[in-house]
């Protein structure tokens, strides 16, 4: 599930830690009365949650560390928020199992029990998809823009919807096609943050009520008092702008550093393709997301390889 951001209170999981699957669901408490002649009567007792539990790998200088958190997280017994995709739960860690191989390389086990499942009914209004939240995000910071009214600011929006556009589904998008999309989006965000200063500094820099000073010509001062009108203006315009376009970069980077990594010693990226799509013909995906393999299907010396969520239907042409 290298699509899928994981977290369980505040540890975010990443990478191989991340399971390829997670079974929920629960059962119907039921009690059955068998009467004379094969006749039942059967009464719910109430929908009961399941345990969810999941295995991973910890993996990386900090595998130790993390799995001592998640240990400092199953003694304190308190009831946090477990949540991937569309699903929310209120959890106890009722067992956390790290198996030590070595201190950067850790699988473990890890059981919750459901206090109490926290998602809404699929009739019901439930959390919108990521691509409904980025799709809002970014026409709220478009209105933002035109209300700023910078040539500058308004052209790099512009780069940034359409980078959004050519995406149809960010959960699947390829790393290369979501790192496309975060260029522009950080460039929004640098130029905001540009104005932001540059409009602190013109509210900063105010010695007098208006700017107005002994011996100012009239025009200096009608000009100062219109530029801190306008920058009072558009500071919070701004602000908000940046809260805005910095939450749609914080969704696509979640996406982004989900993605599944690997790292393997020699091989090819055609088996690999067929291990994880079953699919030797999406070999072009890979090749597509290491750049710093050169379009090479043979993997030379040790390699971490990233693994796009989805994969490339181009049959095999790369390039095509």
């Amino acid at each position: 599930m290298a699509d899928v951001v994981l977290k369980l209170g505040d540890f975010v999981f990443e990478r191989n830690e991340i399971p390829e699957s997670i079974v929920f669901g629960g059962e119907q408490a039921l009690v059955v009365h068998r009467l004379v002649g094969g006749t039942k009567i059967v009464d719910s007792m109430g929908d009961f949650t399941g345990p969810i539990s999941w295995t991973g790998w910890l993996e990386g200088q900090e595998a130790l560390s993390r799995a001592r958190q998640l240990t400092a997280m199953r003694a304190a017994g308190a009831a946090v928020v477990l949540e991937w995709s569309e699903l929310a739960y209120a959890v106890v860690i009722r067992a956390f199992e790290p198996d030590f191989q070595r201190f950067y390389k850790i699988p473990y086990r890890i059981t919750c029990e459901v206090v109490e499942d926290l998602t809404l009914s699929p009739g019901g209004t439930g959390d919108e998809s990521i691509d409904d939240l980025i799709e809002g995000d970014m026409e709220e910071a478009t209105e933002l823009a035109d209300e700023v009214g910078d040539s500058t600011l308004s052209d790099l929006m512009d780069a940034a919807n359409s980078a959004v556009e050519t995406v149809s589904s960010f959960a699947n998008a390829a790393q290369s096609t979501l790192s496309s999309v975060l260029q522009p989006i950080a460039a929004v965000r640098n130029q905001v943050s540009t104005m932001i200063a540059s409009v602190n500094n013109t509210l900063v820099n105010v010695t007098t009520l208006g700017g107005i000073l002994p011996n100012n010509p009239i025009a200096r001062q009608v000009q100062q008092i219109s530029s801190q009108i306008v920058a009072a203006q558009q500071l919070p315009v701004l602000v908000a702008m940046d809260r805005t376009v910095g939450r749609v970069q914080m969704n696509i980077g979640s996406i982004y550093a989900s993605a599944k990594q690997l790292t393997t010693a020699g091989g090819n990226l055609m088996d690999m393709a067929a291990k994880e799509y079953g699919d030797a013909m999406a070999w072009t995906g890979l090749a597509k997301a290491n750049p710093q393999l050169g379009g090479d299907p043979e993997i030379s010396g040790v390699q971490t390889i990233t693994i796009p969520p989805s994969k490339d239907t181009v049959g095999g042409i790369l390039n095509s």
